[in-house]
């Protein structure tokens, strides 16, 4: 089953008066590429996380959303640093003495230097919350998995809808190119006819000339091969793994084919059905930017 590189996910865990929410969303480029943005606190999970999400998804640019949320649960204390408000006291003590003022050094006053007191969080017990923030993660893959997939499935039906039609046009070609060598000698013996008048015209030279022409101008090894191809990139479909590269790969054997045939080509009708071969397989080619 093929995947698209675009989805979204989000998995959210409570537990403990803690919530811890996970959010994945995801686009096409040419490699993995993850970037996670989370709490401080929780920079040494990074590699874990990354593990995890590597596991499951091979390409795509993936952008790994990470919020922790508390209820009711402080875990952020107040915390005197003694020394400093000694310090800060015993300065204000001389001032006074120095000054002779009479106010008296008040408890408000010192708690309104900095650092005096300071709020702490606590640190986060980082194996515990590893416990609910990877089921998070896990559920947000899923989610985002699922979407992949699901858009994966239309681009693959689209994909063989467009298959199906080159190969119809490429029918048509087939049938058209068995008539350009006897188009070439119409043409041909007319023209020659012309030019000489009541000359009689070498049947031998007109038909070594033909035969030239028909060997210069055969394209039944070009159109064997893209139908082949044609029929690897529909296999290639149904193959469980990422395949994005490999059927870029076959779509350029396509359009090299392709593009002998036009180089070659002489009828008009040929060129116009190659021409829309061509189309098809540009219009394949975006959607293919798009599958892991």
């Amino acid at each position: 089953m093929i995947k698209s590189m675009t989805g979204y996910g989000r998995g959210t865990v409570e537990s403990d008066g803690q919530s811890f929410t996970v959010e994945i969303k995801s686009v096409n480029h040419r490699y993995c590429d993850l970037n996670i943005k989370m709490p401080k606190s929780f920079m040494p999970l990074e590699d874990r996380i990354r593990k995890v999400v590597q596991q499951k998804i091979n390409r795509g640019k993936v952008d790994i959303f990470i919020t922790q949320a508390d209820f009711g649960n402080c875990s952020t204390r107040a915390v005197l640093d003694e020394e400093l408000a000694d310090s800060y006291v015993e300065c204000l003590n001389r001032i006074r003495e120095k000054y002779d003022i009479k106010e008296g050094v008040s408890l408000d006053l010192i708690a309104r230097f900095p650092d005096v007191i300071t709020l702490k969080k606590e640190e986060d017990d980082l194996e515990s919350a590893w416990e609910y923030l990877l089921q998070a993660l896990n559920d947000a893959i899923s989610m985002l998995m699922d979407m992949r997939e699901k858009e994966g499935e239309k681009l693959k039906e689209n994909m063989i809808e467009k298959c199906s039609h080159i190969q119809a046009l490429m029918d048509d070609i087939e049938k058209q190119s068995f008539k350009i060598p006897e188009e070439y000698r119409e043409k041909l013996s007319d023209r020659l006819k012309d030019l000489l008048g009541k000359y009689p015209v070498d049947e031998n030279r007109l038909a070594m000339e033909i035969a030239l022409f028909a060997d210069k101008s055969c394209i039944d090894e070009e159109i064997v091969r893209l139908n082949s191809h044609i029929i690897q990139f529909k296999d290639t479909l149904n193959v469980d793994e990422p395949v994005g590269r490999k059927l870029d790969f076959i779509l350029q054997e396509m359009n090299r084919e392709a593009n002998t045939i036009a180089s070659k080509s002489t009828n008009l009708e040929v060129t116009r059905l190659i021409l829309n071969v061509k189309n098809e397989i540009e219009k394949i080619r975006e959607q293919i930017q798009n599958v892991e």
